[in-house]
């Protein structure tokens, strides 16, 4: 399957987008200014707590939900200024899946991927032979024939995203495909979506709950928090050094490092001592397979006393971060801690262990 041939790669924008929804008793802001851009062949996470708003926000990509303020651009054409007619053209371009996979339970897995472009007015012969390539793409060629009630949860999603694909997408958008599957087959899932955006370069926007699926697939995440964006950039600098509540909060237990009850203690006392140093060391990509603790030891003179530590990966790349107790002189302390940051170790001194556990554990 060529899915690239008669595909534009695609852009989002989104400009300062507000959505409200207005009840008998009350007013309930979904989304307030929320400003957002993914680059084309990107894979972008949209994450929040329910309720957050994400949601809407993806919604609003294809103007299922319009919002009452801002632009949503998709590949530099302006899709909340379209009529109804262009509007339908456009959504062509815009795949979608869903939780819940809507599929129809009538129609079979195959009659569910080619619905599409029966409804484009596709000749039969032209999307069956399209469906059919679309079932090898996602791996259920030997169910063509099954109906939706004979598959797993995994298989239906499956078919979802066959389905989406069939009318040649410049975006993929992606909500909260993987909430209601197993751990073993939402890491199937996600690694198809990363294949298919490998592949064919296809842009796709990830709304989820879960932190570990944006770790796993994600170039770029923003975190939606009461309706705004909390925080957005690169999947590593987000998990590495977040700095919202609402982002901590998400990242704890999911390779972010943290800090039990009995290491308090030893932080706490270590504060006190004047020849001792607490660091909070980052490790991303190359920088995590050095041997820095041997290197400090060796060539600076310098004790260190691990603390805590996580080592994990985002996407394809390892990164680490440890709470690392210094002693020695100031000078060879002060030495090492410049090497870490040359070979491209991030340094955080911790001054105030209170402050410290506050910021990275929420307490």
């Amino acid at each position: 399957m060529h899915l690239k041939e008669g595909c534009v790669i695609g852009l989002v924008k989104l400009e300062s987008i507000s959505k409200t929804f207005t009840t008998e008793s009350s007013k309930v802001v979904a989304l307030e200014d929320v400003s957002l851009r993914v680059a084309p062949g990107e894979i972008f996470g949209i994450i929040g707590l329910s309720g957050a708003g994400k949601s809407t926000l993806v919604r609003c990509i294809n103007m299922l939900e319009v919002p009452d303020k801002g632009r949503v651009y998709v590949d530099g054409l302006e899709i909340t200024g379209l009529g109804s007619k262009e509007l339908r053209e456009a959504r062509k371009k815009i795949g979608m899946i869903f939780q819940n996979f809507n599929l129809l339970s009538s129609r079979t897995v195959l009659e569910n991927i080619v619905f599409p472009l029966e409804i484009a007015g596709l000749e039969k012969e032209k999307r069956l032979e399209k469906g059919r390539n679309l079932l090898q793409l996602v791996g259920l060629e030997d169910k063509e024939k099954a109906y939706p009630s004979q598959l797993s949860g995994g298989q239906k999603q499956r078919v979802g995203i066959a389905r989406a694909l069939a009318n040649d997408p410049k975006v993929l958008l992606c909500d909260e495909p993987t909430s209601s599957l197993d751990p073993q087959t939402t890491r199937s899932i996600l690694k198809l979506l990363d294949t298919i955006n490998k592949e064919f370069g296809l842009t796709i926007i990830l709304i989820t709950h879960e932190m570990d699926s944006i770790r796993q697939i994600c170039d770029k995440v923003a975190v939606i928090a009461d309706g705004r964006v909390a925080e957005c950039g690169k999947v590593v600098d987000i998990f590495t050094s977040p700095k919202h509540k609402a982002t901590k909060a998400l990242i704890r237990g999911t390779g972010h490092i943290d800090t039990p009850d009995w290491a308090v203690e030893i932080l706490e006392a270590s504060s006190q001592a004047p020849d001792r140093k607490l660091v909070r060391l980052s490790f991303v990509g190359e920088s995590t397979g050095r041997p820095v603790v041997s290197s400090i030891i060796r060539d600076f003179g310098v004790d260190i006393n691990i603390l805590t530590a996580q080592i994990d990966h985002i996407r394809s790349a390892p990164f680490g971060v440890m709470l690392v107790e210094l002693s020695g002189d100031d000078d060879s302390v002060e030495k090492s801690l410049d090497f870490l940051e040359r070979i491209g170790v991030s340094v955080e001194v911790i001054d105030d262990v209170s402050d410290f556990l506050a910021k990275v554990n929420g307490r």
